[in-house]
């Protein structure tokens, strides 16, 4: 696949360092690609793939380092100066347009034209040229919305190819494939990078990756690992998995135990669509269950269906007992059900609302429309301002508003929302994401506490020492299905990562 040994890179990343707010992503990273090579990123969530990704491809800037392409260094590109040097990127996500044919979703902002008129014949002969090249069967004539799944990855791989790419970075190409679709994509890629096109493939399917790559680099904690450069030959899917997990003692939290009760929560046969698994699991008061498993998995989709915010097409959900109706997020409030989200700016706050309102939010659901809701009454402030002290949330006073607050500070005023409507069954989606270590502790302090208050808690979490540090049962989500549950020294780097990835013992 790669032209010779010893070839110059197509494209190098040197000392690349990028910081979020409290958040190191990636640091001092060195990464480079050669041409015509299948260069695999390998690691577990929040390893620093993505972030790289989006580097390459203009959509961030890095804090520093440079990006070397053509013997020309970056300090950073933009998303018209990757293309430009034909940095093509194919994303998980669905970006086609759906009601759009595939030659008109592969050209949309450059068509080709006739004088005045596009000249749709002729972009249709370019697309089935290109199909024919690189063996790609679909019905370039059909809408997206009337493809399967695997077809709209084809259209936006030709998206790409059509763009004269040099160097394509595929995002979890085949996360939403079956087999002999994932088999497709792979002969896929062999075709073109034998054709001297450089592939930048990312992906938590080993298998794959050890049958497509020259090399393979694997990340942890926004840091280079190891590259294996023989990876055909040279790589065991248990060294890859040992590569991703290794960490210091110290980065893992001492959590105190809880008493843990009687079984509190319950969910049975939890069904999210007619073809999907059922799932069943029971939560104990004072326990705190991990959700463990790779990005689209079905862990968010699973707590989102439980606490009302989707739909679920079957399946119970219990409460000490009782069979709770619940098919809203106000019919969770209602429940004892809290959801704290993943995406707190999105979903969990009114960024220009001061703290106070949206400390009082969840609890103001729980009025009689009749009532009215006086927020700055003294018996609310003086409630509200012990949350945020206990929180120990940085503001100037409870009408700041949360739009001037740090991320930290903003995921707490999150979290103090749920705390003064004193809800049951606590749920956390990615609690820590995005902050600082600091507000980490003061979360998992808040965390245990709520536990051994008698609450129980359902924690989905992508950060390991977060997951071995905090849960005392962990069930590791796969393909929509509870596939094993952890315990006590079996909640391990190790355990977790493969059960996670489908890795057995031995495998190569």
């Amino acid at each position: 696949m790669t032209d010779k040994p010893g070839a110059a890179p197509i494209i190098e990343m040197r000392g690349i360092v990028k910081e979020f707010p409290g958040v190191r992503a990636l640091s001092d990273l060195t990464f480079d690609v050669l041409p015509g090579e299948v260069h695999c990123i390998v690691g577990e969530n929040g390893a620093g793939k993505s972030t790289l990704m989006k580097l390459l491809s203009g959509a961030y800037t890095p804090t520093a380092g440079e990006i070397v392409m053509d013997g020309r260094a970056y300090s950073h590109l933009t998303p018209t100066l990757a293309q430009q040097m034909g940095i093509e990127i194919v994303y998980q996500e669905n970006d086609l347009v759906p009601t759009m044919n595939a030659v008109e979703n592969i050209f949309v902002g450059k068509e080709m034209t006739r004088g005045t008129f596009v000249n749709f014949r002729r972009m249709l002969e370019r697309v089935r040229e290109l199909m024919d090249a690189y063996r790609i069967d679909i019905d370039p004539m059909q809408t997206i919305e009337k493809m399967s799944v695997s077809d709209q990855q084809f259209v936006k791989i030709l998206k790409a190819l059509m763009n004269r790419s040099r160097v394509l970075i595929m995002d979890e190409p085949t996360s939403m494939f079956n087999v002999e679709d994932a088999g497709k994509v792979l002969d896929l890629v062999r075709e073109i990078s034998g054709r001297g096109i450089s592939i930048i493939y990312i992906s938590h399917f080993l298998k794959e990756v050890v049958q497509v790559a020259d090399r393979i680099t694997v990340l942890r904690d926004g840091s280079v690992i190891r590259t294996y450069n023989n990876a055909a030959r040279d790589v065991q899917m248990n060294d890859i998995t040992r590569d991703m997990v290794g960490r210091p003692v110290d980065m893992f939290y001492q959590k105190e135990r809880c008493e843990i009760g009687d079984v509190m929560f319950e969910v049975r046969d939890l069904q999210l669509t007619p073809g999907s698994p059922k799932l069943s699991f029971r939560v104990h008061k004072g326990e705190i269950v991990g959700l463990s498993g790779m990005v689209g998995s079905g862990r968010t989709e699973i707590v989102r269906a439980i606490s009302g915010a989707d739909a679920r097409h079957g399946g119970d959900i219990l409460l000490s007992g009782k069979k709770l109706t619940v098919k809203s997020p106000r019919d969770g409030i209602r429940a004892g059900i809290a959801h704290i989200t993943e995406d707190r700016q999105r979903l969990g706050l009114n960024l220009r609302s001061s703290v106070l309102e949206n400390t009082l939010l969840v609890d103001m659901q729980n009025m009689k429309p009749s009532i009215l809701y006086n927020y700055k009454a003294v018996k609310y402030t003086q409630k509200a301002d012990k949350i945020v002290r206990n929180l120990r949330i940085k503001t100037p006073g409870l009408m700041q508003e949360v739009v001037n607050l740090s991320g930290g500070n903003q995921q707490k005023v999150v979290l103090g929302k749920w705390l003064y409507a004193r809800q049951s069954v606590y749920i956390f989606d990615e609690p820590t994401r995005g902050i600082d270590v600091n507000a980490k502790v003061e979360f998992y302090r808040q965390m245990t506490a709520l536990a051994r208050s008698g609450n129980c808690i359902i924690m989905v979490s992508s950060d390991m020492p977060e997951l071995i540090s905090m849960s005392d049962r962990v069930l590791v989500i796969r393909d929509g299905a509870i596939r094993c549950e952890l315990t006590g020294d079996g909640i391990n780097e190790q355990a977790l990562i493969k059960e996670a990835l489908g890795v057995i013992d031995n495998d190569s």
